[in-house]
């Protein structure tokens, strides 16, 4: 996380906590940003966006993430709101 993100010592937005929930479940499926942007049909620069935290996301997009990542988006959603500062 960059210090951008975190606000002494608060917890950094639910974007960036699903940002990192969605990246450490894609890498230990091995895949690449690449591939897995493949794998669920969307633009690479646009899945970046999603692990990087940077964009409001749609709840569309996460179901879409969430789906190739074969869970649940109730998962993603409690391990993001789970996650420790």
């Amino acid at each position: 996380m960059t210090e951008s993100v975190l606000n002494q010592g608060m917890r950094p937005a639910l974007q960036h906590r699903i940002a990192d929930v969605v990246r450490r479940r894609r890498k230990a499926r091995n895949m690449s940003q690449e591939a897995f942007a493949d794998h669920i049909e969307m633009h690479r620069a646009q899945y970046s966006f999603v692990e990087r935290g940077i964009r409001d996301l749609r709840l569309s997009t996460l179901e879409r993430v969430a789906k190739g990542l074969e869970q649940p988006l109730s998962v993603i959603l409690r391990e993001a709101e789970e996650a420790s500062p």
